[in-house]
């Protein structure tokens, strides 16, 4: 496990690297592409203009998020010196307040610049969706009442990550609002909220410290890694009742391909794993998320209506 990058050798364009959380950005990404697969699937023409804008216009709300995180965790002491996670920007000084700041306002104006376009084409649905993720984006660990600090940011994450995520893109593709596209969208969220149930079980006992009630501290150490362990088992059981249509549909059982990368998270994290040994996790369940995404999207599109 690679150890935190000195500080006094980080570059500004690494730091602000840092500051956006690259291993977070397939929790944008791959509910964009599940989404388009699924329109697809189900006989929409793809429109690669509005796909490439709608995956411009998470990524741009992911990293605003992750940037208003990093700025608000540091005030409400959850990022301190010893924290267990990767290196903070605001904690450590890589970045000043101020320009963490500017860095909120830049990425989600730029994420709704984008989001005029995507509202152009989809209509008001597209505006409350983008809104309401702005909105969100920001609330999860700011403002008066952050839900990330009161037990909902798992919630949250499956909610507007998974269901809204996925419909959302497979709507602006298509037109209209898929059974199809909300069945494929939860295993993609509970994929998406584990990358949080890693996090979470890591800094259980510092955010208990700091008054931080995520969910993890609320239900304990050892719930959270049943958590784990229920929603990756779910994840797969969703495509599997999907291909019982029989049909093409047998194909959606292509996902199950990954299982091999699936099975040693939930035996490490139900092994007990606790602090720094956490984070190769988070890395991994990330790159779990990417590669079952990415199967889906492939079956998704080799069962389409023809």
């Amino acid at each position: 496990m690679s150890a935190s990058p000195n500080v006094s050798a980080v570059s500004p364009a690494r730091a602000w690297l840092l500051a956006s959380r690259p291993a977070t950005l397939p929790a944008a990404a791959v509910p964009v592409v599940v989404g388009a697969a699924a329109a697809v699937s189900e006989g929409a023409a793809f429109r690669p203009l509005v796909f490439a804008a709608t995956l411009a216009a998470a990524l741009l709300i992911q990293i605003g998020t992750n940037f208003a995180n990093d700025y608000s965790d540091f005030h409400r002491g959850a990022d301190h010196e010893g924290r267990l996670g990767p290196l903070r920007v605001t904690q450590s000084g890589l970045i000043s307040q101020a320009a963490v700041r500017r860095g909120i306002v830049a990425a989600f104006a730029l994420a709704a610049l984008v989001g005029a376009y995507l509202s152009w084409a989809g209509g008001w649905p597209i505006v409350l969706i983008g809104v309401l993720s702005i909105i969100c984006g920001l609330a999860y660990t700011g403002g008066p009442w952050p839900f990330g600090y009161h037990g909902l940011g798992d919630v949250f994450v499956f909610v507007f990550f998974g269901i809204v995520a996925v419909t959302g893109t497979a709507y602006l593709q298509s037109g209209r609002w898929s059974p199809l596209a909300l069945a494929v969208s939860v295993p993609i969220g509970l994929l998406v909220t584990n990358i949080l149930v890693v996090n979470n079980l890591r800094d259980l006992p510092t955010d208990r410290g700091a008054g931080k009630h995520t969910l993890a501290v609320r239900l304990g150490e050892r719930k959270t890694r049943a958590q784990y362990a229920l929603f990756i088992a779910l994840a797969y059981l969703v495509p599997t009742v999907l291909a019982l249509g029989g049909g093409r549909r047998r194909w959606l059982l292509l996902p199950w391909l990954t299982a091999p990368l699936a099975v040693p998270l939930v035996r490490r994290v139900l092994g007990g794993l606790a602090g720094r040994e956490l984070n190769p996790m988070l890395k991994r369940t990330g790159q779990l998320l990417l590669v079952f995404g990415v199967v889906l999207a492939a079956s998704l599109l080799t069962a389409r209506q023809r």
